[in-house]
């Protein structure tokens, strides 16, 4: 029976499509619980990058704040989500935040634009795909999001501050309703054609 019961609680979340509100809702609450970690992590660049030692606040404990905090952002995207199995999709997020933020921190000579890719990269295995929802439209929008980040730092580096914790899941929500809307259309239209 409870074999049953689990496989059960596996195939409802995926058949039934998670509605805009709870998606939403996932994407903000990570969001907000994102803002305090990239903005301990900023803090303690900013602390390192400074010449002044004495007034600079240290930057150990504010990179351990933050990073401890990462994992909760995307367990708290996998729960709020739905998603059929989000233990793992947290941990799997985790991953792919390490494999994707590293080599692109190093490839955008900083931290910030290698965060937010980082983010974004875990939050496309974090947050519930559903049948509509296209990876590749998800690794567009962080794509799409990072350089958005990376120009806007040589150019007006106190704007991509601030909108860096921001853009990640967000690009990745508008992604899943842009995918959504497309498979819509094609619904539409295959129902006009069979029903000619």
């Amino acid at each position: 029976m409870a074999r049953v019961v689990k496989a059960r609680r596996n195939i409802l979340p995926v058949s039934t499509p998670l509605t805009p509100q709870r998606k939403w809702r996932a994407i903000t609450l990570a969001t907000l619980l994102l803002v305090p970690a990239y903005w301990a992590i900023v803090a303690a660049l900013v602390s390192l990058g400074s010449e002044d030692s004495r007034g600079a606040p240290n930057a150990g404990p504010l990179i351990a704040f933050g990073l401890c905090l990462l994992p909760f952002v995307f367990i708290a995207l996998a729960f709020l989500s739905e998603h059929p199995n989000a233990p793992g999709a947290s941990v799997k997020a985790m991953g792919m935040a390490l494999l994707v933020g590293i080599p692109v921190s190093a490839l955008a000579a900083d931290a910030v634009t290698g965060l937010v890719a980082a983010v974004g990269a875990g939050g496309i295995v974090a947050l519930r795909a559903d049948v509509d929802h296209s990876w590749k439209a998800r690794a567009v929008a962080v794509a799409l999001a990072t350089v958005y980040v990376f120009f806007l730092l040589r150019t007006a580096s106190d704007v991509a501050l601030l909108m860096g914790p921001v853009l990640p899941f967000t690009g990745i929500g508008v992604a899943d309703h842009l995918s959504e809307r497309k498979h819509d259309r094609e619904r539409a239209a295959a129902a006009r054609g069979t029903g000619r």
